[in-house]
């Protein structure tokens, strides 16, 4: 079935469905009920494509995701996840473009309009493609921020504030040798602003409390993850506590403090952020700032909808500030 179809059965022209459809221009109650009940008796839907020429919306939004590495993480695909839900709740489709700076895929979003608005996931300090966005004039919202929040809409967790609170913790438990294990030297050198905001917070909250540091950069996965307890244990060997913001190494750096026969959390701590049912996943369960993935992609569908909607208000932010989840992680430090 298709619009000329509708069209025929009712007796009028095609435009008279269109303008029925899009509301547009006005059509009598009485014309807009025999097209209606034609298309209640076909059961016609329209096709995307002309239901965007109609009203200028494709009621679809643009998902952005370069992917950090060679997999997804549970917190990754937990934002993917609700942005699909949250769209879905609102009668919108999600189109997943895995696109990274100066790719041709975002360009194609936009200039073929073939979404009405973005979500941007993966976000640098400094990002080409919130730029290319921004001077494009079209609608998107950041899952993180950039160096200069104010020009955006964006939805964030407070990395910052969150790495600091795990080291206030582990120095009141007498820890005073704390490792930062951060994401990989390419998403640190690339500028990925939850590594270099996360690590701004621990180097603030450990010079605070009087507590030694070293920051480390780990691949993200737990092979990496066990090869880099082998390089702290002998680099800092006074070291009792990590806190870390790489989840994906999470499992490996559990491994690693196992095979160099450290107990956590008699002999060894670890803290961090990481999505909760990754920090439950293992054992014992990681004290850690719960990322609440699920509600920040809700609130990212939330603000691009409502920037759809209206076009010329001001940028609204939401920055999260999670409490830290006491699990089994972290306990005393030992005597060393």
């Amino acid at each position: 079935m298709n619009i000329t179809e509708v069209a025929r059965r009712a007796g009028v022209s095609r435009s008279t469905v269109s303008y029925a459809l899009s509301g547009n221009r006005p059509v009598s109650d009485t014309t807009r009920a025999r097209i209606q009940s034609v298309i209640d008796e076909l059961g016609y839907r329209p096709n995307a494509s002309a239901r965007a020429l109609a009203n200028g919306r494709t009621r679809s939004l643009g998902l952005v995701f370069p992917p950090a590495s060679s997999h997804y993480t549970d917190m990754q695909l937990e934002f993917i996840g609700s942005v699909a839900e949250a769209a879905a709740a609102a009668e919108h489709d999600v189109l997943l473009s895995a696109s990274g700076d100066g790719d041709r895929a975002l360009s194609r979003l936009v200039e073929e309009r073939r979404v009405d608005g973005v979500i941007m996931m993966e976000i640098r300090l400094h990002d080409e493609r919130v730029d290319y966005l921004l001077d494009a004039g079209f609608p998107f919202v950041t899952i993180g921020r950039i160096a200069d929040p104010e020009r955006t809409r964006w939805v964030d967790l407070d990395h910052s504030a969150l790495t600091a609170a795990c080291v206030r913790q582990l120095a009141g438990l007498g820890h005073r040798t704390i490792a930062f294990v951060n994401r990989s030297e390419r998403l640190v050198r690339a500028g990925y602003e939850s590594a270099h905001r996360g690590l701004d917070g621990f180097e603030c909250a450990a010079q605070e409390h009087g507590v030694v540091t070293r920051a480390y950069r780990c691949d993200d996965d737990a092979a990496a993850g066990e090869a880099l307890i082998e390089r702290i244990l002998a680099e800092q060997p006074r070291t009792t506590a990590i806190v870390t913001v790489n989840e994906a190494a999470l499992g490996g750096l559990y491994r690693g403090l196992a095979k160099a026969g450290l107990s956590v959390p008699r002999d060894f701590s670890i803290t961090g952020i990481a999505a909760s049912r990754w920090a439950e996943a293992v054992t014992p369960q990681l004290t850690a700032a719960d990322v609440p993935a699920h509600r920040m992609g809700l609130l990212a569908v939330d603000l691009l909808l409502e920037l759809i909607e209206n076009p010329d208000s001001p940028p609204r932010h939401v920055l999260l500030d999670q409490p830290v989840s006491l699990r089994a992680s972290a306990g005393a430090a030992p005597a060393r």
